[in-house]
C-alpha cells in the first residue's frame, strides 16, 4: 500500500480561447498531511483544488490518488470531498438531513447512515443544532455542519476552498484551531486552498505558492517564511527586507551580491551550478532577524552584515514601532521593532542608523527584486 495519497503528475489547465490557469503542475502528498495552497487571486490555486475534486476538466497531465489513476474519473466516483466557502447547506434540510444526504446518495444501509451521522454530530459539537435548519444557525456551526458533510462520507482527501472566508477574524480563528485538531484526530489528507498567508503558513505541514499558474515553492511553513526560492515568494510571503544587486560570489552554501549598500553573503536558494556571476540577483532577510541600531553604536559581532541609513519616520503601534529608513540608492524600506528596543536610543528622524543582521539568516534569491 503506497503513503501517498495525492500525486499530480505534469498537471496542465487551459481554457478555450488559450489561456493557460494551470501549467506543469508537479506535487506529491502523503497520508495524513494537511497542504496548503496560497497565491494572489487568479493564481491558479483554486482551479487546481477543482480539478482534483473532478469539478474542472483536465488538460493534460495525471491525478494520482493512492496509487489509483483519477485523471478522467467522474466526480461521484472520486474518494474525495469538497467544503466550498459559502457551505452550500441544503436550506429546507435540518443538519441532520444535510449531513445525511451524501450517504442516502451513496446508497447505504439506514443503520450505516445513523451510525455515520451520530459518531460525526458527536465530534463536531452539533447535537443541540441536530434539528434546526441553515437560517437558525450561528456562522461556526455552519461551518461545521459544512465540515460535516463533508466528512461523513469517509473520503480519503478532503478539499477545502476558502472554508473560512467568510467568517469574522475571532470566529475564524478559532475554527483554524479546531480544524487542525479534527485533521490530525482523523488522520486525513487535507488540501487547503486560500488567500491569506498566515492562514496557509499556521495550517499547513507544507505550503504550495502558487503565481500565475505556477508553482513557485513548495515547502514547510518555516522554511518558505525563512528560504524564499524565488523573487515572488520573497515578496509575497512573509516581510522581507530585499536588497537587489548582482550575484558577485559562489562558494558551496554560501553566495554574495554586490549592491548599492556595499557586498553582502548569505545561503543560496538555488543549487550549485545555476547561478552566473553578474547576474541580477536580491539579498532578503526576514523582518525579524534585522536590528536596527544607533549608527554610532559599535557592533559587538564583526561578522554581522550592515546597511546605514537615514531614519525618515517613526510610527508607534502599540508595542510595535514601524520605523522608514531611506538607504542609499534604494527605495525607502520600513523595518519593525520593539518599542522598549528603540525608546531613549536616539533613532528618530533624521538619525542616522544602521541595519544589522547575520549573514546565515540572509538568503540569495537569483532574479529581479
Amino acid at each position: 500500500m503506497t503513503d501517498t495519497d495525492l500525486e499530480l503528475v505534469r498537471l496542465r489547465k487551459i481554457y478555450p480561447g488559450g489561456t493557460v490557469a494551470v501549467e506543469a503542475f508537479d506535487l506529491e502528498v502523503k497520508r495524513g498531511e494537511f497542504i496548503s495552497f496560497v497565491g494572489p487571486s487568479g493564481c491558479g490555486k483554486t482551479t487546481t483544488l477543482r480539478m482534483i475534486a473532478g469539478l474542472e476538466s483536465i488538460t493534460s497531465g495525471d491525478l494520482i490518488i493512492r496509487g489509483k489513476n483519477f485523471t478522467h474519473v467522474p466526480t461521484e466516483r472520486r474518494p474525495t470531498a469538497t467544503i466550498f466557502q459559502n457551505y452550500a447547506i441544503f436550506p429546507h434540510m435540518t443538519v441532520r438531513q444535510n449531513i445525511e444526504f451524501g450517504l442516502h446518495v451513496r446508497n447505504l444501509s439506514a443503520s450505516e447512515i445513523k451510525k455515520r451521522t451520530d459518531a460525526i454530530i458527536d465530534k463536531l459539537q452539533l447535537g443541540d443544532v441536530v434539528d434546526a435548519r441553515e437560517g437558525a444557525l450561528s456562522g461556526g456551526q455552519k461551518q461545521r455542519l459544512s465540515l460535516a458533510r463533508g466528512l461523513v462520507t469517509e473520503p480519503d482527501i478532503l478539499l477545502l476552498d476558502e472554508p473560512l472566508g467568510a467568517l469574522d477574524a475571532n470566529l475564524r480563528k478559532s475554527i483554524q484551531e479546531e480544524l487542525k485538531i479534527l485533521q490530525r484526530e482523523l488522520n486525513i489528507t487535507f488540501v487547503f486552498v486560500t488567500h491569506a498567508q498566515s492562514e496557509a503558513l499556521s495550517m499547513g505541514d507544507r505550503v504550495v505558492v502558487m503565481n500565475a499558474g505556477r508553482v513557485e515553492q513548495v515547502s514547510s511553513p518555516f522554511e518558505l517564511y525563512t528560504r524564499p526560492q524565488s523573487g515572488f515568494v520573497a515578496r509575497f510571503i512573509g516581510r522581507n527586507k530585499i536588497i537587489p544587486g548582482e550575484l558577485a560570489d559562489i562558494d558551496g552554501n554560501r553566495a554574495s551580491v554586490t549592491t548599492p549598500l556595499g557586498r553582502f553573503s548569505g545561503v543560496p536558494s538555488f543549487k550549485a551550478g545555476s547561478g552566473t556571476v553578474g547576474q541580477k540577483a536580491m539579498v532578503v532577510a526576514p523582518s525579524e532577524y534585522i536590528d536596527i541600531v544607533p549608527a554610532a553604536e559599535p557592533a559587538g559581532d564583526a561578522a554581522l552584515d550592515r546597511a546605514r541609513g537615514t531614519v525618515t519616520s517613526v510610527e508607534p503601534v502599540g508595542q510595535v514601532v514601524y520605523i522608514g529608513v531611506e538607504l542609499p540608492g534604494l527605495v525607502p524600506m520600513r523595518i519593525e521593532a520593539y518599542r522598549e528596543r528603540i525608546e531613549g536610543r536616539g533613532i528618530v528622524p533624521g538619525s542616522a542608523v544602521e541595519l544589522r543582521w547575520k549573514p546565515e539568516r540572509a538568503t540569495i534569491v537569483l532574479g529581479e527584486a
